[in-house]
């Protein structure tokens, strides 16, 4: 019986240690003044110092891109990937109004490459600096056997920052009023379903399917949009009383979770049009509307909720911050989404 060594089974140490070294520059482009160590520490450190916060709170996070990962891989676009990572990490923790402070990654593969993994570091950095967080570290690792070849994953952990008074939801009350933000797509969700009907009906991601006005590829890789900048801007005019980041699940299973016990939500569909790229998925899968406003957040990927008598004030403010928003609905005694 022959020899073996670590590599025969699948797992290059060295090509990693290259590949992890080839990226110190983009790491490096993401510290902030709070990042206390360079590259190659164990653990990342971060000063613990917020002397302008009565009363600094952690909030933290993790979150993974899931199956667009595939399609990503697919089309041989995966930059975009590691946008997606750190964006939904950020609005996640932006629902509490924490600003995020740093973030690590975790990248998985079958075998490694090193031209698709530096492409994903280079959007996970893009989106990093972006939003003002450290890129303090991460993990590479080879698993032959666990991943499919060719694809990988990543996942992400963020923390984030708030004064303990400014966090949300802070007075959510009946009568409120609900503001909707457009989304940039689908983000990361809903793409077991899309690469199932990739698979089945052989759908070109280079092509327009006929009613996108723009390859399908364009379409459904567009990165988890950020709504930290514009966010940013409008509550220094608005009183916002809470966010909803509308991913898997839905309005109806993601607005719930930042209400107060006695307190429901009426939805008026008809207050926005689903991006076109929703209503192609709906009639290549054929399945119900219902259904879909459970998968996807069909183009409603963020909901702000502010006083009754603010809605038009935040709708104007929003539009100034570069974003499409509409009023979409109303808070009332009860629990639970009505459309």
């Amino acid at each position: 019986m022959g020899g073996m060594s670590y590599r025969d089974a699948g797992v290059d140490i060295d090509k990693k240690m290259a590949a992890v070294g080839g990226i110190g520059g983009l790491v490096r482009s993401t510290f902030t003044p709070g990042v206390l160590h360079d590259l190659g520490s164990f653990g990342g450190m971060f000063s613990g110092q917020f002397p302008a916060m009565k009363e600094p709170v952690l909030v933290a996070t993790n979150d993974g891109v899931g199956t667009k990962v595939r399609a990503g891989v697919r089309a041989g676009r995966v930059r975009g990937l590691g946008h997606d990572i750190v964006n939904h990490c950020v609005d996640d923790i932006l629902v509490q109004g924490a600003e995020p402070l740093f973030f690590l990654d975790y990248f998985a593969s079958s075998v490694l490459d090193p031209a698709v993994f530096e492409e994903v570091i280079q959007g996970v950095a893009e989106a990093c600096r972006n939003a003002g967080a450290a890129l303090l570290g991460g993990e590479t690792a080879e698993m032959p056997g666990v991943y499919q070849p060719g694809e990988f994953d990543i996942v992400g952990c963020i923390v984030g920052v708030v004064d303990k008074q400014s966090v949300w939801p802070r007075g959510v009350k009946a009568g409120d009023a609900l503001v909707g933000v457009r989304s940039d797509g689908l983000h990361t969700n809903g793409f077991s379903l899309v690469n199932s009907l990739i698979e089945r009906d052989d759908l070109d991601l280079d092509a327009d399917p006929g009613s996108l006005g723009e390859s399908l590829g364009d379409a459904l890789l567009r990165p988890h949009r950020s709504y930290l900048p514009a966010i940013r801007a409008v509550r220094e005019q608005i009183d916002i009383h809470g966010l909803a980041h509308i991913t898997g699940g839905g309005i109806q299973d993601n607005l719930p979770r930042v209400l107060p016990e006695g307190v429901g939500a009426q939805v008026d569909r008809a207050s926005w049009q689903p991006n076109a790229v929703f209503e192609f998925l709906i009639e290549q899968a054929g399945m119900q509307r219902d259904e879909a406003y459970h998968v996807f957040n069909m183009g409603c990927a963020l909901i702000v909720i502010v006083d009754g008598e603010a809605a038009e004030d935040a709708v104007a403010a929003l539009t100034s911050a570069g974003e499409e928003a509409w009023v979409l609905g109303r808070l009332h005694e009860g629990s639970g989404v009505t459309f």
